[in-house]
């Protein structure tokens, strides 16, 4: 989760934003470079006057200050389209969730179960137990098993929403009679959060997400528990 006065992006806890990571490294690095290379010529321009009014043409530089910003654009784009098909696919997910969001709470339902869906409120301050994190807990979690691919479906009843997990890598918009999909797989355990990332009325920053990924014998028992509750 993300810590006061943080900097960088949230622990990776998927392969996606494993890949989501890298990608924001190495483009970094290619504006870090541009940047440099363009303070050093403006410098050496303002320093030592290199001015020429009398030119008229210069192919030459024509030509690398076309190519050159060409391959940057390849290298950055290539990788881009590596994870935005990555994120696309869908490869025999093991779950299915159907998010839903209302103004202003979450609802989901376990499509391969017959009777398991409920509501997903923001858990009020004076209800919280000690450790839990204010505007962020709430009294029913998102739970699927670790390393499992997990579908999840997206829409929403009344406005737009979003559904976003940022250590997931994952938002997608809930759109009032449009059913959304994607994919994502927990590469480990614990508990991540997230937030509706559409501004969606007055309460719209009332809307926690909170999955918790657990392994398989512990999801089972409590899917049984929800079911029989």
């Amino acid at each position: 989760m993300a810590h006061p006065s943080q900097l960088g992006f949230q622990d990776a806890a998927s392969p996606v934003m494993e890949e989501l990571l890298y990608f924001h490294d190495h483009t970094l690095m290619i504006v870090f470079l541009i940047s440099v290379f363009v303070f050093y010529i403006i410098t050496v321009m303002v320093l030592a006057g290199l001015t020429d009014k009398y030119m008229l043409d210069a192919q030459e530089m024509e030509i690398i200050w076309t190519v050159l910003p060409a391959i940057v654009l390849i290298l950055i784009a290539l990788p881009s389209l590596r994870i935005l098909y990555l994120m696309d696919e869908v490869n025999d997910p093991h779950l299915t969730i159907k998010a839903v969001g209302h103004q202003w709470y979450w609802s989901y339902e376990y499509t391969d179960y017959a009777e398991l869906y409920y509501d997903s409120y923001m858990t009020p301050t004076q209800d919280l137990d000690p450790g839990q994190l204010r505007l962020l807990e709430v009294d029913h979690r998102v739970v699927f098993p670790v390393e499992s691919p997990v579908r999840v479906l997206v829409s929403a009843e009344d406005v737009l929403h979003s559904w976003a997990v940022p250590s997931l890598g994952i938002k997608m918009d809930a759109v009032p009679g449009r059913l959304n999909q994607m994919t994502t797989m927990a590469a480990r355990s614990g508990i991540f959060y997230g937030q509706c990332s559409e501004i969606c009325g007055a309460n719209h920053s009332f809307m926690p997400i909170v999955v918790e990924s657990v392994p398989l014998e512990y999801f089972e028992a409590w899917s049984l528990m929800m079911l029989y509750e």
